[in-house]
């Protein structure tokens, strides 16, 4: 079977420019007698106000290898942190700012003087400086007056100036602050150096029609830069750092995920794709990059993305219903507006109630299977059947319909495992070797990996071909307790063809269970793949090679 017949409409789809205009004709003639910027920076506070999302402390190793994905992943500035809070936050931070990273490294700090030699002992190459300046901030929390705030932001701007630093100034609580003090804040900040100055909507109470007249007031006095900071408390963090940049900002601070206090930030993911699609404004973030990002934020933080989250979630470019299939397979731009890819995804389908005809076929493509009328019939049937009786239907066991309609055994697979060990412990690196009979022919190898089943799959993928990849590994406890039965699920793909195979198997131990789904998923991508199988000689001698 020909990759263009078994990848079906993704093919037809990567044929496609990377950044289709599909924007509504209503968005450009809204936006025709606004003046946008053809650049928006993003200053990226995960680190810091993503670091005070409830339940997340992140360590100076989880910090460091952030701040190195964000940086490649193109991020104008990264806040580093807020080095007052602690000595090991300072020595984070220290550490981040001697990476020599490309992005401005950024370190915040109160108006005051303490506050800014800390951070500056960090040698960063930016100050974030801060302080309330609504009524309610500061009569209940600071305690003083309006003017004792205009002068404490001016000395410590003044301050932070003297020693070299770019000096970014926020304005805490803006979005509550009243817009006399507001202008005179900002007029008086620009006069002792400040180089930007943020407008926060720090419990995300503003509508984005007026943050776009705040931001288009603010403009009025405001020379530097503008940047805005919003927070998600009523769902319009995006919204509003958008609606910033149509009065007039050119920045917008964010963060991976939308991670933050209470509700959140706004999520640099779908500001930096909302830019790009709707607004066609550039930014310095490539693109490509953003759901690897996001899956490794969320993955250190342990906050876990919502399956329908925007751009990133694992529905966000997925399909079920027949009526999208049909279209999406006729021109992919009927039921998606961007092209996965330009954010490193792919769009999929999957198997429900609502599927049809169309979905069933594509969805069977993406594994080389064809099914005659017949066969078809039968998976729809039984398909129909399992769902109208609340089943929720999973990849394996979809599979497990169709091989049961085509009558496919694997009575003489091509791949037998013959041997299997694996060796873990306190301080030594995972190591598993395997002796597996390839049509016919004996073949000995070792692999490492971070853990015993890592090391498993590896070795079993490499021992077998090159050109395997693993697209998942699912793992569930079927019953409660430490003797629990596993079931691990596990995709591969062969990254010639593009063709996709499952295994699965149940057992009580994680490693064996998780080789036998190995075992398995390789010989139907064989059976199936014409994949080109690494054998060249019956006995090859063990070789231990340690993963990229």
């Amino acid at each position: 079977m020909s990759k263009q017949t078994s990848a079906g409409y993704r093919d037809r789809f990567d044929q496609a420019a990377m950044q289709l205009d599909y924007t509504s004709e209503y968005n450009r003639r809204a936006m025709s007698g606004v003046r946008l910027p053809k650049m928006v920076r993003i200053f990226d506070t995960t680190l810091r106000d993503g670091e005070q999302t409830p339940g997340v402390n992140l360590s100076t190793k989880e910090k460091i290898r952030i701040a190195k994905a964000l940086d490649d992943l193109g991020v104008d500035t990264i806040e580093a942190g807020f080095p007052a809070v602690s000595k090991e936050e300072t020595d984070a931070i220290k550490k981040i700012s001697g990476l020599g990273l490309n992005a401005e490294i950024c370190a915040l700090a109160r108006s005051n003087t303490k506050d800014i030699d800390v951070a500056l002992s960090c040698n960063v190459d930016c100050i974030h400086v801060f302080i309330a300046t609504s009524d309610i901030h500061l009569k209940y929390k600071l305690k003083i007056k309006r003017e004792e705030a205009l002068e404490k932001a001016k000395h410590a701007v003044q301050y932070a100036k003297d020693h070299g630093v770019i000096v970014e100034f926020s304005s805490e609580d803006a979005t509550r602050t009243d817009i006399e003090f507001l202008k005179k804040m900002h007029h008086a900040v620009q006069e002792v150096g400040a180089d930007r100055v943020d407008v926060p909507d720090t419990v995300g109470v503003i509508a984005p029609h007026a943050m776009k007249s705040l931001v288009s007031e603010l403009k009025k006095v405001t020379k530097v830069p503008i940047s805005v900071h919003c927070h998600n408390d009523v769902g319009l963090a995006v919204a509003n750092s958008l609606a910033g940049i149509e009065g007039g900002a050119t920045q917008i601070q964010a963060t991976i995920n939308g991670i933050g206090e209470r509700a959140g930030n706004a999520a640099l993911e779908e500001i930096v794709i909302s830019l790009a699609t709707l607004y066609h404004i550039n930014t310095n973030v490539d693109t490509k990059k953003i759901y690897t990002t996001s899956k490794m934020i969320s993955k250190i933080t342990g906050v876990p993305v919502q399956p329908n989250k925007a751009i990133v979630g694992a529905n966000a470019f997925t399909h079920e219903s027949g009526i999208h299939v049909h279209g999406l397979v006729a021109n992919p731009s009927t039921y998606e507006a961007i092209n996965p890819k330009l954010v490193g995804k792919e769009s999929s389908i999957a198997i429900g109630k609502h599927s049809g005809r169309h979905s069933i076929k594509e969805k069977l493509r993406e594994y080389g299977l064809e099914l005659d009328k017949a066969q078809l019939q039968k998976i729809m049937t039984d398909v129909e059947r399992l769902v109208a009786g609340g089943k929720k239907l999973k990849e394996p066991e979809f599979l497990a319909l169709a091989y049961d309609a085509l009558g496919e055994t694997m009575e003489n697979p091509p791949i037998q495992l013959k041997e299997f060990t694996v060796l873990t412990g306190l301080n030594l690196t995972p190591t598993a070797t395997v002796r597996v009979e390839i049509d016919g022919e004996m073949k000995r190898s070792s692999k490492m990996g971070i853990g015993p089943v890592d090391a498993a799959i590896n070795v079993l993928r490499s021992t077998v071909s090159g050109n395997i990849l693993l697209k998942d590994y699912n793992l569930d406890a079927i019953t409660g307790g430490s003797d629990s039965l596993c079931e691990v699920m596990i995709k591969l793909q062969n990254k010639d063809n593009n063709l996709l195979a499952i295994g699965k198997s149940v057992g009580p131990d994680i490693v064996i269970t998780s080789v036998n789904a190995a075992v398995e998923a390789l010989n139907r991508l064989c059976a199936k793949g014409n994949v080109k199988r690494n054998v060249k000689e019956s006995e090859k001698k063990v070789e231990v090679k340690k993963d990229g």
